[in-house]
């Protein structure tokens, strides 16, 4: 039998108490991607990668942005069902990640990182810590970097003609699945 790459994952969680999804799905069929805000001890924003058939994952403390002069601390974690790529909910106290989720933005990546103008698989660019992506979602477009340091992932946004110096989390706070902001959730 394979890894279990959701052991982890499993394991920090009672699904006779969480609603959030125990996994199962094998594959979605493309690269999807998603960020959702997370209300938990603190706000911040988990961005997942759809990767061999689960979502990697990184909590980025204060967001994605769109201004590529910011840099953006990402601290890797558990990987994720791809089910939860829609999850959307309130985490019960008690519960890993406690808190209010809601799916900020969603949609497709293309892997396009490359080492001396070849071509780098995803799972290669993963372990020697350098992701190069394009984008396509509802909010964030076109180029982005993942680089590992000594303190964790950093994302930054490529210089491209998609770049905007916007404060795109204060300018779209609303899910793009529910159309609700965190704190409207956090009400249901």
């Amino acid at each position: 039998m394979g890894i279990d790459r959701l052991k982890t994952y499993r394991e920090k969680r009672d699904f006779g108490i969480t609603s959030e999804p125990a996994g199962g799905k094998a594959s979605s069929g493309s690269q999807i991607f998603v960020v959702q805000k997370h209300n938990a001890r603190r706000l911040h924003y988990d961005l997942r990668l759809e990767v061999n058939g689960v979502l990697k994952s990184w909590a980025v403390p204060k967001g994605p942005s769109t201004n590529p002069q910011d840099k953006r601390l990402a601290i890797e974690t558990e990987d994720h069902p791809l089910e939860y790529a829609s999850f959307e909910g309130v985490i019960p106290e008690g519960q890993y990640g406690a808190g209010t989720v809601i799916v900020w933005d969603i949609g497709f990546y293309e892997n396009v990182t490359e080492k001396n103008g070849q071509a780098v698989p995803m799972t290669e660019a993963l372990k020697s810590g350098h992701i190069a992506l394009l984008l396509a979602g509802k909010k964030l477009k076109g180029g982005y970097a993942l680089t590992r340091t000594k303190q964790g992932w950093i994302l930054i946004k490529m210089k491209d003609e998609l770049a905007d110096s916007r404060d795109i989390l204060q300018a779209e706070p609303r899910s793009v699945q529910s159309g609700m902001t965190i704190e409207e959730r956090e009400k249901i």
